[in-house]
């Protein structure tokens, strides 16, 4: 009955986790939003390590790493962010809580496989006047929501005790909206308002590599690669006359719609950048493990999914993460403590994006701890990051964010055979 009632309860957070706003960050203005982290709270609280995986949790990083897996495993986790946004005059506090991803492991002898929902991208920014009775002829209000999530199917194989090899197809799906208000001199104010129904499929190959150095170290390395791929946009358009009423909220008088088949933008194409990923860690075995991860994202031939800005310049964003984990004695059948797995780790990434001449990278540092449940190897993950993206410099924004991560890990025998004398 449990299990039956956490699959609903999975299903009912999932519908809810589509429309779900992710992110408050007027840096999601850029591009095709703030990509989001796809990996687990286990992965997080090590910096977002990819390259350690083990027999009884999901990597959603790299689909390789499914060919050692030997419980089935169902893994379900959420975020809440707190931020500060500052620029050299203003600062505001805004907090989002979402849904990050739902996943099942199935270990079929050599071959392991996973099914789930991740969100990929997130909108959620407003920028432009504040106070329209304040503002003057060409001043402009943009605000933008929506998002890109991933359904995926993932696959690995355990080519030998060493080698194992993944696959995992993602259906991306999702809907994006942005809305612009613009100042005039005449009687009425303009309103543009585009939405963009996206949709496509796309393909990550894994590889993971484990040797034993000694009795007690053992080597880890991980390499996963993202080719990119387009997505098919179905757009829209409106173009609206507006008034303000006496709340500064804009009241359509008149509105058209577009005729954007005849400007050849109804249907479009939207590129998703490549992604590689390379990893290398050592460690004693359900001891201690250290690693190194670096990623490379092809976001270089990035442009705005609906407004132009000339200020804007965009180049392959890449990341630096470094984390790992100790646990004091995990058989410990007297000292409870002894049993929680200690996380931490550190990132540094520039996201690819340069606003005025200016880059926006962002840093975190991350720590976290597993936590058992029950005698079996379920437990419950929590992670605390605090980090920074961006910067005030040109006036610009610059983030201080603390984020609350949560997770839940069954990990049992579902589908074992129980024998009758």
């Amino acid at each position: 009955m449990l299990k039956q009632t956490l699959l609903l309860l999975v299903a009912l957070i999932s519908l809810n986790a589509i429309a779900q706003e992710g992110t408050a960050s007027p840096y999601s203005f850029y591009g095709i939003g703030e990509l989001k982290f796809r990996g687990t709270v286990e992965n997080k609280s090590m910096g977002g390590l990819s390259v350690y995986s083990d027999s009884i949790h999901l990597n959603l990083l790299n689909p390789a790493s499914l060919g050692k897996l030997k419980l089935t495993t169902f893994t379900i986790g959420g975020n809440h962010k707190s931020s500060k946004l500052q620029t050299n005059t203003n600062s505001a506090k805004v907090v989002t809580t979402t849904f990050d991803y739902m996943a099942v492991g199935l270990p079929m002898g050599k071959l392991g496989m996973s099914f789930g929902l991740v969100p990929y991208t997130s909108v959620g920014y407003k920028t432009g006047f504040s106070d329209h009775l304040t503002a003057t002829a060409g001043d402009g209000r943009y605000e933008g929501t929506g998002g890109i999530n991933k359904a995926f199917i993932a696959a690995g194989y355990s080519i030998n005790n060493h080698l194992s090899l993944g696959i995992d197809i993602n259906y991306n799906f999702g809907k994006i909206h942005n809305e612009a208000i613009i100042i005039t001199d005449l009687q009425y104010d303009t309103q543009e308002i585009n939405e963009s129904k996206l949709s496509g499929l796309a393909v990550n190959f894994g590889a993971t590599y484990k040797k034993r150095i000694n009795e007690k170290l053992e080597l880890m390395t991980g390499l996963t690669y993202s080719p990119g791929v387009s997505l098919s946009s179905n757009n829209t358009r409106e173009i609206s006359t507006i008034a303000f009423n006496s709340n500064g909220i804009a009241i359509p008088r008149d509105t058209k719609e577009t005729n954007l088949k005849t400007l050849g933008l109804e249907n479009t194409k939207f590129k998703l950048p490549s992604k590689l990923t390379i990893g290398a860690g050592l460690g004693k075995p359900k001891k201690w493990f250290a690693g190194i991860d670096y990623t490379n994202l092809g976001t270089g031939k990035l442009g705005n999914l609906t407004f132009n800005n000339t200020s804007v310049t965009y180049k392959n964003a890449n990341k630096i993460t470094a984390g790992g984990f100790y646990i004091p004695k995990h058989n410990s059948l007297t000292s409870y403590l002894s049993r929680i797995v200690y996380r931490t780790g550190v990132r540094f990434e520039n996201t690819g994006i340069t606003i005025q001449n200016e880059d926006i990278n962002e840093f975190g540092i991350s720590f976290g701890v597993g936590l058992p449940v029950g005698r079996k190897f379920s437990n419950v993950n929590i992670g605390f990051e605090y980090g920074s993206r961006g910067t005030t410099n040109n006036n610009l924004v610059k983030e201080n964010f603390f984020n609350l991560n949560l997770s839940l890990s069954f990990n049992d025998k579902w589908f074992q055979k129980r024998k009758i004398d």
